[in-house]
């Protein structure tokens, strides 16, 4: 084993990356584990500093280790209860990644970007965020109040989306300059407008506020519009992650019915009599 003892530095040095945001930040780098994860990594070209790993690992995950290796990046066979003690996860599969946290680029010309303002909950942004990767959103824009992306629950949770998914957390009036080119509609239990009649195929921000307080006065006030998902049952709100896979899939739906409009056009010359 290279790596024995629950006191090694490398486990230690996890151990905070897991547990403090303030660590996160100072050493610009954070943990995934899990194979999907370091799939998802490698895939993406987002090498690790280093990798720790048990010899109970299964084939699929020894390939990662692998091919890791083949490009340079150390990995350490460690003991499972060393590995354990480094989890932020009840049952370890085996694999942790140490990564740097990278700025992916911004798209210049943005026509579906996502604000996610207030969501503490680390599951609910990690959902949030899987969502907005699968449904084709260009960047994603969290607000101060917004749990840190690199949370290890919402590393976990986002399933890979921060390897693909330009993220930006930064003050309001930071953030607000992305938003000069789009419109911009905000999820509100009291919106004015039914989110399926949002104008969705023009470039778009969708903005969506935790489940406790909404979106904050800020984003409401430099809103196109409020939209709302019609609730007849008795419940007072819906869960933060998906309210925002409903709207950010009507988005999905009316772009690809228009696509769909587009190219089952034919030039009148081109039709069958």
């Amino acid at each position: 084993m290279d790596i024995r003892s629950r006191r090694n530095p490398k486990i230690q040095r996890v151990r905070r990356l897991q547990s403090s945001a303030r660590a996160r930040r100072a050493a610009r780098r954070f943990v995934a584990e899990g194979v999907r994860l370091a799939e998802e990594a490698l895939r993406a070209g987002w090498l690790p500093e280093w990798v720790l790993f048990t010899p109970r690992l299964s084939p699929r995950g020894q390939a990662v280790v692998a091919a890791f290796r083949e490009q340079g990046v150390p990995a350490f066979a460690t003991d499972p209860e060393a590995l354990a003690a480094a989890s932020a996860t009840e049952t370890p599969q085996g694999i942790l990644l140490v990564l740097p946290i990278r700025t992916l680029p911004l798209p210049t010309e943005a026509d579906f970007l996502l604000v996610v303002d207030g969501v503490r909950d680390p599951g609910n942004l990690g959902t949030i965020l899987r969502t907005a990767w699968a449904a084709g959103v260009q960047a994603a824009l969290l607000t101060p109040d917004t749990a840190d992306p690199f949370n290890p629950k919402v590393v976990r949770a986002g399933m890979g989306a921060h390897f693909h998914l330009p993220l930006r957390r930064e003050p309001w009036e930071s953030l607000r300059k992305h938003l000069t080119h789009q419109q911009v509609y905000v999820a509100a239990a009291d919106g004015a407008l039914p989110y399926t009649h949002m104008p969705a195929r023009r470039p778009i921000a969708l903005v969506v506020g935790g489940e406790a307080e909404g979106v904050g006065p800020r984003l409401i006030r430099f809103a196109h519009q409020t939209v709302a998902i019609p609730m007849p049952g008795q419940a007072e709100s819906l869960n933060a992650a998906v309210a925002a896979g409903i709207l950010l899939f009507e988005v999905v739906r009316q772009r690809e019915e228009s696509n769909r409009s587009t190219f089952g056009k034919q030039p009148a010359g081109e039709r069958g009599g």
